[in-house]
């Protein structure tokens, strides 16, 4: 047979070829700047991953922002915190902002410094050296000052359970003004220097009660504050409705294992917290982070706890739109899946995998779009039945379970094509690293077979959602192709908008971000 790459159909030469090379060092498209800016900031997490390392990735992002207007840089890292629900990567655009547009830094600080972790992250990032300067500088400085001066008390105490640099750090280093007595004397207790006893806000005043007489009841403190000492299982039952709403969904094993379930009520209680409506609006979990607290429940979690979760995952998943037409949901099942999906590390790597972010985007459009073909593919297209009836939980781990080899982007679509398929929409949850399909010339395999089912299905538009940052796609933007990155439920919207005919891709959406 002739060689396919020398003598390749008229159609397919008309294709954009290849620009550059992937972690696989197959044939790829490069996203564009601002692309690749939107991509990292929304999926990026400054850590190891499959295929790249932490510092990799870092200077990737900060090539990736030097190369665009210092603008797109503010709606880029607003649209990670507040549509994507990322942490390191809006912390570390607004650092990079204090250096490289201290105007557009302010508002930008306001909008993504939005509780403790992000104010240790970004003086983290700041102290680092890495966006430019090794210290705050005065406008940080004030930045963080004035974050101070306006928190409560209750967010002062969350942010003192952290470290690196840890609350008494950050307050030492840019020597908040405390607005009266009660302020003053926490400072002074917090970095070890002298306070007024008398003038300690009530809630360390009872912590340091509590500490001197444990009979005393569980002071209104962060619960880690608490732990380090021997609780009861009726003090265990207290924390468990006091705790934030994601400490109680990471901490359910614990509470078992504590006896907090055996107290009259505790269940109960623990139950209505996690399904409630209004905390899980104001909490926003990622659908994938109660799946997995639903396949992590151990034994000692009573059934009624495990299916409030999966209550809540539903309720995370109600704004999965419906799509009219024929669609086709394909995700990537290959061997790279099964890495934290935020990346390696020591001792804190996501119990999330990419294959679980993947197999739930499938499941879930399923549960919508009851008609829809789901394709798992590796090397190949995995033959597998599901339910459209089943629970999302439940067709998300049949999904997960699947797979293991290399990855070929355009198998799911190479089988259409040869089913002679009649398709409106195709989506591929991929970290994109395809090699399988490696051309030597020319559009990838991906572009070309997408190429073949469009000359059949005219009106039919791909999704390809890249839940890992490595900055190269399988089929280049174009009307009828977008790339999206990113593993929050924002990502249902963007495919459901695109899908309507929406043109704007997904940049000109963070552009619209009003700064």
């Amino acid at each position: 047979m002739a060689n396919k790459g020398l003598f390749a159909s008229a159609i397919a030469r008309l294709l954009p070829a290849a620009d550059t090379v992937n972690r696989e060092a197959a044939p790829v498209y490069a996203y564009e700047p601002e692309a690749k800016l939107a991509q990292l900031a929304a999926t990026g997490t400054l850590a190891d991953t499959f295929y790249g390392a932490a510092d990799t990735q870092l200077a990737d992002v900060l090539e990736a922002a030097r190369a665009v207007d210092p603008y797109f840089v503010a709606q880029a890292a607003i649209y990670a915190r507040s549509s994507g629900t990322m942490k390191d990567m809006p912390a570390l655009l607004a650092a990079y902002l204090t250096v490289a547009d201290p105007d557009l830094a302010i508002p930008v600080f306001n909008r993504v410094i939005d509780n403790a972790r992000m104010l240790r992250n970004f003086v983290q990032i700041m102290r680092s050296g890495q966006v430019g300067r090794t210290s705050l500088g005065s406008r940080p400085k004030r930045l963080v000052q004035r974050w101070l001066e306006q928190a409560s008390m209750p967010q002062l105490m969350a942010a003192a359970t952290g470290k690196d640099p840890s609350l008494a750090d950050v307050v030492r280093m840019v020597h908040p003004k405390p607005a009266d007595a009660a302020r003053k004397a926490f400072y002074g207790w917090l970095i070890g220097r002298p306070y007024d006893v008398a003038a300690l806000p009530a809630e360390i005043a009872a912590f340091e009660a509590w500490k001197a007489d444990r009979s005393l009841p569980l002071p209104p403190v962060p619960f880690e504050w608490l732990t380090a000492s021997p609780l009861t299982a009726e003090d265990w039952a207290v924390l468990a409705g006091r705790i934030g709403w994601q400490a109680l969904r990471m901490n359910l094993n614990t509470l078992a294992r504590n006896g907090a379930f055996n107290v009259k009520g505790c269940a109960e209680a623990v139950a209505a917290r996690l399904a409630d409506p209004e905390a899980l609006a104001k909490v926003r979990p990622l659908p994938y982070q109660l799946m997995v607290a639903l396949g992590q429940a151990g034994d000692g979690v009573p059934l009624k706890v495990q299916a409030a979760l999966e209550d809540a995952l539903d309720q995370s998943l109600a704004r999965v739109p419906q799509v009219p037409g024929r669609v086709v949901v394909c995700p990537d099942v290959s061997g790279s899946m099964r890495s934290p999906v935020t990346g390696y590390r020591k001792g804190a790597s996501s119990a999330v995998r990419c294959i679980d972010v993947a197999a739930l985007v499938a499941a879930a459009m399923l549960r919508t779009n009851r008609d829809a073909r789901v394709l798992p593919f590796e090397h190949s297209v995995v033959p597998l039945t599901l339910d459209a009836g089943a629970r999302v939980a439940v067709n998300a781990a049949k999904l997960a379970a699947v797979g293991g080899g290399g990855t070929n982007v355009s198998a799911p679509l190479a089988m259409l094509n040869a089913g002679w398929a009649k398709v409106d929409l195709v989506v591929i949850v991929s970290d994109n690293e395809s090699w399988v399909d490696a051309t030597r010339h020319g559009a990838t395999a991906t572009m070309r077979e997408w190429e073949q089912l469009k000359r059949r299905n005219p009106g039919a538009k791909l999704v390809c959602i890249d839940i890992q940052p490595y900055g190269t796609t399988q089929a280049k933007s174009r009307a009828d192709i977008l790339n999206v990155g990113g593993f929050s439920d924002a990502v249902f919207d963007t495919i459901a908008r695109f899908a309507a005919g929406e043109t704007r891709d997904w940049v000109e959406r963070i552009k619209q971000v009003e700064v």
